[in-house]
């Protein structure tokens, strides 16, 4: 009798697995799956990239065609989410997809290209045109004083060391 017992519990306790990927997955509440770029709110100010743990996205200038080139491997992420927290700007979404078998490896990967900002003073590339704008609009909420430093935005952080070395020179001269 101790095996029809068995073959009852067993019936009473149904299904221990799922029925995936015969059925559709249900994901748990804050699931963190693929990251999901979002090109047109990016600034390209890189903050994902510094703060992702294997590298997963890089940020490189490519002087030639003038850009800084925003790149995300799916297949070195990890998706810790860490590049969604650090977002300024919520161009990162982390999304519930996380089937992403490809049949090659270059199909894991997703680029855009930001033009390039140059200096006002020395003509060299240094930040992203929608980074240097968004620091524009962002002196500007603040007004006062920050706002009328808005024009040193134009300027690589070379050249305003000089112009504020140069301004603290004629202010300890007495303005000479």
């Amino acid at each position: 009798m101790g095996f029809l017992n068995l073959f009852k519990e067993i019936r009473d306790a149904g299904d221990a697995t799922i029925k995936y990927p015969a059925a559709p997955l249900d994901l748990p509440d804050g699931y963190r799956g693929k990251p999901e770029h979002v090109e047109a709110a990016c600034i390209a100010c890189g903050a994902c990239a510094i703060a992702c743990p294997p590298n997963a996205i890089t940020m490189s200038l490519d002087e030639n065609s003038e850009n800084v080139v925003w790149d995300i491997s799916y297949g070195r992420c990890i998706f810790c989410g860490r590049c969604h927290e650090v977002c300024p700007v919520d161009a990162i979404e982390l999304k519930n997809e996380f089937e992403l078998a490809v049949m090659s490896k270059p199909d894991l990967t997703e680029n855009c290209a930001y033009p390039i900002k140059k200096c006002a003073q020395c003509g060299k590339p240094y930040a992203s045109e929608k980074e240097v704008e968004y620091g524009k609009q962002i002196l500007l909420a603040i007004g006062g004083e920050t706002a009328a430093s808005i024009d040193a935005c134009d300027l690589c952080e070379d050249c305003r060391r000089r112009n504020d070395a140069e301004a603290a020179k004629r202010a300890s001269r007495g303005g000479r």
